[in-house]
């Protein structure tokens, strides 16, 4: 227990200084799960030692958000309180940093219609759109970090005793985030330039389309011009640089929204709103989807793809090597925070506006004009696999390879 208790510290120290890098005078909100609260109070210390000045906590609990859903009559599906999301903006405005623990249980609403489950997360997506806007822009420091809960842990390893699971948990958690190095602040600044190396040689690439071949896969994505491939930390509208998923092993961009051609498979299981879709393609003309299958969930991705007209196109292309540190781990952890950092993936749905050149001053219609999408959703799905092959095209239309049996052809 010792040694958990330094850990944990050790990982409370490491999310505070680099994951919402955290400076004097801030203000910092704390999203987290009941079952954390030992994580949270630790996380809470740490904040005040780095000179926060208010430190708000907003407990999450599965049973009550799975209550609203169930039990709630039928036009409270559609309402979402303008209250919070006022209090959202405001805290952004104010320069505030969000911490979020994300760990939702991947079987929460199981069992639920796919309709209700649909329409109050479109509720809360449009009334949440401009403070979405903060965060896909960057405006403020906020990092989505994960900690073990029963229920998260008990699928995952599912295969051991019960009284073996969390800890097993804690162990990937602090082992993905470089907490057991002697220094993981250090740790982790050194992984982040050589993610930093990794978009340096693909922004000057600048390439055309990327061509992806793999079991199920043969799928072309084209780029838009001044297109800015990102990773590891990111500057916020004041200057601060922060991480905004730990743990973090991918760079990514965007593709234009109608230059997506050909067909794609998932290679994990994918939670939507806490329903699980699993084995399932898209097949895209133009960049929007024209055809998708599922054997498990297939009416939840339906209703995803029809929360509006952007949910059809892609917002994100992201690369990650399968020889990475959760890749070998060979888990499914039913997480897209962790699993897309172990695979490379797509996102569908809304754009990055930072992965185009001055694309965060630009308006949705701007966007969209210079080959962006905009949408409710941004929801990633994994593609990566040991076998996947992916081609860059450059401006002058010579091919090179990018990947070769999942990983990187490239040096850097």
């Amino acid at each position: 227990m010792d040694n958990f208790m330094k850990n944990l510290e050790k990982y409370a120290e490491l999310v505070v200084r680099i994951g919402v890098n955290l400076n004097k005078g801030q203000d910092l909100m704390i999203e987290s799960p009941i079952e954390c609260l030992e994580l949270t109070r630790m996380i809470v210390k740490k904040a005040y030692e780095a000179g926060a000045n208010y430190v708000q906590v907003n407990w999450q609990d599965d049973v009550v958000t799975r209550s609203r859903l169930a039990y709630a009559h039928d036009d409270a599906l559609d309402y979402y309180p303008k209250w919070h999301t006022d209090m959202l903006e405001r805290f952004v405005e104010n320069g505030g940093a969000l911490l979020n623990i994300k760990v939702p249980d991947p079987d929460l609403y199981a069992g639920l219609d796919a309709g209700v489950i649909s329409r109050a997360s479109k509720a809360a997506a449009t009334a949440r759109s401009k403070y979405q806007q903060y965060v896909r822009t960057s405006t403020f420091s906020w990092c989505l970090i994960k900690a073990p809960t029963t229920a998260w842990a008990s699928k995952v390893y599912a295969d051991l005793p019960e009284d073996q699971r969390v800890e097993a948990m804690w162990d990937a958690v602090f082992r993905f985030n470089r907490v057991y190095e002697d220094d993981p602040v250090a740790a982790w600044r050194t992984h982040i330039e050589q993610l930093k190396r990794v978009r340096k040689v693909l922004n000057e690439k600048q390439y055309a389309a990327l061509q992806y071949r793999a079991a199920g896969t043969d799928l072309r994505v084209e780029l838009p011009a001044d297109h800015i491939w990102l990773g590891g930390d990111k500057a916020n509208a004041s200057g601060i640089r922060f991480v905004a998923n730990m743990p973090t092993e991918e760079v990514f961009t965007m593709p234009k929204r109608t230059g997506v051609h050909g067909k794609v498979a998932s290679t994990m299981p994918l939670n939507i709103n806490g329903a699980l879709v699993d084995k399932f393609s898209f097949t895209f003309e133009n960049g929007k989807v024209v055809d998708y299958q599922a054997e498990v969930g297939y009416e939840h991705l339906a209703r995803l793809l029809e929360m509006d007209e952007g949910a059809r196109y892609l917002g994100e292309v992201a690369l990650v090597p399968y020889d990475s540190p959760i890749s070998n781990v060979k888990r499914i952890f039913y997480n897209t925070g962790i699993d897309e950092n172990a695979s490379c993936h797509l996102a569908l749905g809304s754009c990055y506006p930072i992965n185009m050149k001055d694309g965060a001053s630009l308006s949705n219609e701007e966007l969209k004009a210079r080959g962006g999408n905009t949408s409710l959703i941004h929801v990633d799905f994994m593609v990566g696999t040991s076998d996947l092959e992916i081609d860059g095209e450059l401006p002058d239309g010579r091919v090179e390879p990018i990947f070769r049996a999942g990983n990187w052809a490239l040096a850097f």
